[in-house]
């Protein structure tokens, strides 16, 4: 069984739903004591700024998540030439983030005991 999940999100606002359901299984994985690795990449990379939210029928807001995430142990990477193509640059995002672009998110799904969700 994998011990490390690496979970790739493309989507915020354009698909809320695919990007509220990468930031539910990173908040559940933390929770069950998987060792998370979040890449934001493409529109995801807009779930990185502080005032990331959106809400789904029946379903906790994503900022509430959000904020699960980043208080837990998670590694939350930037996509660097996503977030520049959309104007933004670290001082734009939440503490904690790293700016990072494909070549990181390679070393990371390839590493031993790891499983790669994209949403």
């Amino acid at each position: 069984m994998a011990t490390r999940l690496v979970i790739k999100i493309t989507h915020a606002h354009n698909d809320p739903e695919r990007a509220h359901i990468g930031v539910n299984v990173a908040a559940a994985a933390l929770a069950s004591g998987l060792e998370v690795d979040l890449f934001l990449a493409a529109d995801g990379v807009e779930l990185a700024l502080p005032n990331a939210t959106f809400a789904l029928d029946e379903a906790p807001p994503v900022s509430e998540l959000l904020d699960a995430v980043f208080a837990g142990a998670a590694s939350i990477t930037v996509c660097t030439p996503c977030a520049t193509r959309r104007g933004l640059s670290e001082g734009d995002f939440r503490p904690g983030i790293t700016l990072a672009g494909s070549a990181a998110f390679v070393a990371k799904v390839a590493q031993p005991d790891t499983t790669t969700l994209v949403y």
